[in-house]
């Protein structure tokens, strides 16, 4: 990508979404153009459903739309990038006039490439740039904000047995590490958000603890960002084994990452996500 390019690619990024009201977290909402989404069921595979969801999104509220090709649910397997590619790229052109930043959910750098020339500003990452050897360097070339995600394993094997000497800590140390890695790549501090990836090779506890323990990823000094809609562990607390049905243990997360510092809620549900938020920022300026 030429200086030229780089530069505006920036301006568009990490800037214009942190120009939105700060008072409030930025709320992310999740367009899954896959056939095996835990959440959906596959529900906006085709590319018509999933500009329509999107635009619903941001009908809702959403500050910033997540749009994925794989399935990185527990258990799932890789795709190849033709066929990612064939699934995010019309989604992202589809949905490119609706004045919100556009994310590209992916872990492979020509699928980054090739939604970032289709409009996306956002690189959104469950591997952290480590499973495409390219992407570092795609990422630090196109000046484009990342987020770094932390993942036990690959999502084929991530849930089988995972543990850690102190949770926390652990998550902490590594994100650290990769925000040194990108640094070193060029990589602007700034442009770099942070994700402990709840759900992803984490049990129940190490879930709990993760978010109990949100407010700590402030050192690391990079944005964050909290992705825990309607995930397993939610169901598994309240005894609710269809993911759609998650909502309020979902929003009530989400107001807990917001109260620790979220920069950015990763969720399905916009319009219930902002209305809460709306009440909770309410109360807190509330005054006599």
């Amino acid at each position: 990508m030429s200086e030229t390019n780089k530069g505006s690619a920036s301006s568009r990024g990490l800037s214009s979404m942190t120009a939105n009201d700060a008072s409030r977290p930025l709320i992310m909402g999740i367009v899954n153009v896959t056939p095996d989404s835990f959440s959906d069921g596959g529900q906006h595979s085709s590319i018509d459903a999933a500009i329509a969801h999107a635009r619903q999104l941001v009908s809702e509220g959403a500050d910033i739309l997540d749009i994925g090709g794989e399935s990185t649910r527990p258990g799932a397997n890789a795709i190849s990038v033709q066929e990612e590619c064939a699934r995010v790229v019309p989604v992202i052109d589809g949905c490119r006039d609706l004045g919100v930043t556009i994310s590209i959910d992916s872990r492979k750098a020509d699928v980054m490439a090739a939604a970032v020339a289709a409009g996306a500003t956002l690189i959104n990452d469950v591997s952290a740039l480590e499973y495409d050897p390219s992407s570092l360097n795609f990422v630090a070339e196109s000046g484009l904000p990342v987020c770094l995600m932390h993942s036990l394993a690959d999502p084929k094997v991530m849930q089988d047995n995972p543990s850690y000497d102190d949770v926390v800590a652990d998550v902490m140390a590594y994100l650290r590490g990769r925000v040194e890695v990108c640094e070193a790549a060029g990589i602007a501090r700034g442009n770099i958000i942070v994700d402990p990836g709840i759900g992803f090779g984490k049990t129940v506890d190490h879930n709990l603890l993760l978010i109990k323990s949100l407010s700590a990823f402030q050192a690391l000094g990079c944005d964050i960002l909290l992705g825990a809609s309607r995930k397993s562990f939610i169901g598994r607390i309240t005894h609710e084994p269809e993911a759609s049905k998650r909502i309020i243990g979902s929003v009530a997360v989400a107001l807990h990452g917001a109260q620790a510092g979220a920069r950015i809620l990763r969720v399905h549900d916009v319009k219930e996500t902002r209305q809460a938020l709306e009440i909770w920022r309410a109360i807190d300026n509330a005054s006599f």
